[in-house]
Parts: structure tokens; sequence; C-alpha cells
């Protein structure tokens, strides 16, 4: 074909691995806190099952396989004096051998969520910024020595902007706190912790293991409801208050260029050193400040842009949600048509040109590659469907198509490295607060056996992929 992405293009699946006891744990297990009434005890089952992944990985053609370790697997109690557990150490070797045998790249997430229970107990986690950079340091420098002679991909943290609004503020995700204050603590000793941890790798690995290391963020594109000078600057709020930079907005009727002024809470600080003075304005003094020595490691602190993407939103100004920017989201357009296709989740409808637009706006913004490390979509009320026909999924696949074609597009046409595509995910899945309820894999899992079967969107990824990366 004469339009390919590169012959070192990445496309694989993401996953994430977790154990007893962390907060999701505590937090799965308290009543009325997961959508279905669920908990994430056994889900996919992929710890006993490992072995079964792979050989789906192979039969699909992925040539790298993001996953997650356990901070509580590995380091039980999860502290930089309490001891390792080297059968789980063992395990994660087996398992990243065997990828590497089958032709498929390592990516490891250090921090998907599931901080150790243990530290929440001892010291309120990711609230007390001089322990916990000291244990997820401790932690990191456990991972680099075990696997870094294996793995070349590292990821510290997976959405740090979850992890603290969802977590921290709005109380919906673990450890389910409800706070003003506690999610700008929390955002901010992530980015440190992250920082530190890089540090420690370049430090002391990098150069004799020979990897990389990075962050994944999430953010969407972000459109103005309608062209208004009030709309347009709540569109640079959102993006201030989620990620980056706001360069080029892209509107239901027209492609405007314009010069946004505002920079991005998380990817701001890692690649250009200081926090958003729109943030800093409408935050003051809850959001904590760097000392110069911390801003000189977290700046520059990423080898990569790792991006969790999924939908597009229109942005209207006013309402009171301070942890988006006082701005108010929606998919409906001033006509009343949608913008895309519904998936299972509220927060999701398809919008392939608004992921091409957000890909060239990080390029332009920030000048590092790219690496799509979650991308997908849980079609709509597909767990409610037999087996046999949950695997017809022509709305993942629609979705998909989509996706992908932009990627292309987005490499060949507009000169983005974008160096992976990463689908979330390669199973059916505990998804968190939602349960089981939204399944996003493209292969389907009976959570009482933990059977998988392959769906038609599986198929479709091996096919594009094969027929579209360069030999």
């Amino acid at each position: 074909m004469s339009c390919q992405l590169p012959s070192d293009f990445l496309w694989g699946y993401a996953t994430a691995h977790g154990r007893l006891p962390s907060i999701w744990d505590t937090f799965s297990h308290a009543a009325g806190k997961i959508k279905d009434g669920t908990n994430g005890d056994f889900a996919c089952d992929s710890w006993r099952r490992w072995d079964e992944d792979v050989a789906l990985l192979k039969s699909s053609g992925a040539t790298v396989y993001r996953f997650s370790l356990s901070w509580s697997r590995i380091i039980p109690n999860g502290g930089r004096d309490d001891p390792i557990n080297m059968e789980a150490i063992e395990h994660y070797r087996r398992l990243i051998a065997n990828l590497l045998e089958n032709g498929i790249k390592p990516m490891v997430t250090l921090y998907h969520w599931d901080l150790p229970q243990t530290l929440h107990d001892r010291y309120e986690g990711w609230l007390n910024k001089e322990e916990i950079i000291q244990d997820f340091v401790n932690y990191a420098r456990t991972c680099f020595r075990f696997f870094g002679d294996l793995v070349k991909d590292w990821v510290t943290h997976n959405e740090p902007l979850c992890i603290s609004v969802l977590g921290y503020g709005t109380g919906t995700f673990a450890p389910g706190h409800k706070s003003n204050t506690e999610h700008w603590i929390v955002a901010h000793d992530l980015i440190l912790a992250h920082a530190y941890a890089v540090k420690a790798y370049r430090e002391g690995f990098q150069a004799s293991q020979g990897g990389q290391i990075g962050i994944s963020l999430n953010c969407q594109w972000e459109m103005p409801y309608e062209d208004s000078p009030e709309n347009v600057a709540a569109v640079e709020r959102a993006f201030a208050f989620k990620l980056g930079k706001l360069m080029v907005f892209i509107t239901f009727t027209h492609i405007n260029n314009g010069n946004g002024t505002l920079a991005g809470r998380f990817a701001d600080p890692i690649f250009k050193g200081y926090y958003p003075d729109t943030v800093k304005e409408l935050i003051g003094d809850r959001l904590p400040d760097f000392t110069a020595e911390e801003i000189a490691i977290v700046k520059g602190s990423s080898d990569f842009l790792g991006l969790n993407a999924y939908t597009s939103q229109f942005v209207m100004d006013g309402g009171d949600d301070e942890i988006h920017g006082k701005v108010k989201y929606t998919f409906t357009l001033p006509d009343g048509s949608q913008l895309g296709k519904q998936a299972q989740v509220p927060w999701l409808q398809s919008y392939a040109p608004g992921f091409r637009a957000l890909l060239n706006h990080l390029w332009d913004t920030y000048k590092m590659p790219i690496y799509v490390t979650e991308n997908g979509f849980p079609v709509k009320g597909e767990n409610n469907l037999p087996v046999e026909k949950a695997v017809l999924d022509v709305d993942r696949i629609q979705y998909f198509e989509e996706y992908t074609n932009v990627v292309l597009q987005a490499v060949t046409e507009d000169g983005v490295p974008v160096k992976a595509y990463i689908v979330w995910s390669l199973l059916d899945n505990f998804e968190w607060a939602d349960g089981f309820e939204s399944r996003f894999g493209v292969t389907h899992v009976d959570f009482k056996t933990g059977t998988r079967t392959t769906k038609a969107s599986y198929n479709f990824l091996r096919d594009w992929f094969a027929a579209h990366i360069a030999a």
C-alpha cells in the first residue's frame, strides 16, 4: 500500500493487573461504591491465565503489550523497609520473558491506581509527600533492578488526573475522599513521585539497560460549543485543567487557527516546568508550589508523551465545577444532534477527527514522540448480550476503523511522530467504579469461568495493522 505506518510502529493491547490488599480492594468491597455491586477479586484472572493471554497477543499480530505491575504484589506492605515478594518477581519475569520469546515488546506501567492499603493506613498514602515519594521511588528501583534487563519501555503513572480528581476530589474512585483541597495535593505529589522515579532510572539504570521512561496522561479533544469568545475561553480553561496549552480550535463547522495562552496542570510541569497561570489564579494557595530543586527534576522528566484518549467534547462557559475550570461539557450540538456514536459509558462518544486534532496539538505544543497508550470503545448494551452476539461488535469495529485511520493520517500526512497505538483492552475486565458493566475488550470474558472468546474487532485490528505497517 502507498500509505503505511513505518515498519517500527508498535501496536498492541493494554491491561491492568492488581492484587490484595490495595485501596481498590478496600473500596470495591464497600457497599455502594461499584455500580453493579461487584469487586475485582478475580476479574479476568490474568495472573493465572497469563499464558492464554500471551497466545491471544501472538495470534493477533500485536508487537507490544502494555500491562501494569502491582505494587502490593511486589512489596505487599508497600514501604521501603518492607520485604519484597520474590514469588511475584519470578512470576513477572516469566511473563515478560514469554512475551519477548513471542516477539512482543513489554511496556510496563508501575502504577495503575492500586496503592497498597498499608501505605494508605500508615501515613495517608499520596497525601504525605515526604513518605510516598520515597516509597514509590524504592518500588520503582526494585522494578528497574529485577526487570530492567528485559523491559525497555516504562510508564510511571497511568492517568494522574483520574487518580487525584476521582479518588480525592469527587470520591468516585478509591480511596473515596471528597475534598476541594486534597486532589490538588495528590496531583502535585504524583508529579513529584513520577519525576524522582525517572531521575532514579536515568541515574542508575538507563545507561546500562538502554530503555526509556515516561508517563501516560489522559485527555480528550475539546471544542467550543459555539464560537463565542466565552466558549473559546472555556476550551482554553478545559485544556489548562487537564493537559496542555491549546494552539488549535476545531469546531463543528470549520477549522479556526488561534493562539492559546494557557498551559496544562500535568503536561506543562513535566515538559515545560510550570503550572498554568489560569490554574494558579483559580485555585490560589490550595495549589502546592514546586521548589526550585523540585522543578529542576520535574521539567523534562519524560522521554515521550503517553496519551490515553477516547473521545471529544463540546465545551461551554459556566458552571461551578472548579475541578475542570468552571466549564460545562456536552456531546449535543446546537441543532440537537449528537457528536458521535454513544458508548456504554456516558463520557464517551466516537469522533475520530478530534483524535487527529489532539495528536497534532500535542506534537505542536510539546514536540515529544507520542505513544497512544490507551484507546478503545465499550459497546452500549454489550454486557446484556449472549456471547454469540456480543462478539459481533460492529460499533467497536467502526470506532477502530475511524480512529486507526486518523492515526495513519496524523503520521503520514501531518508528520506527527506517533510511535505506538495501544488498544484498551485485550480483555473485558473489571472497569473500576463501573464494575463489569462496561466491556472494552476485543476478547469476551465470561467472568464466571474465565473463558476467553475473541470478538470480530480482534480480527479487524489484526488485519488492519497487517495491511498498514510497512514490512
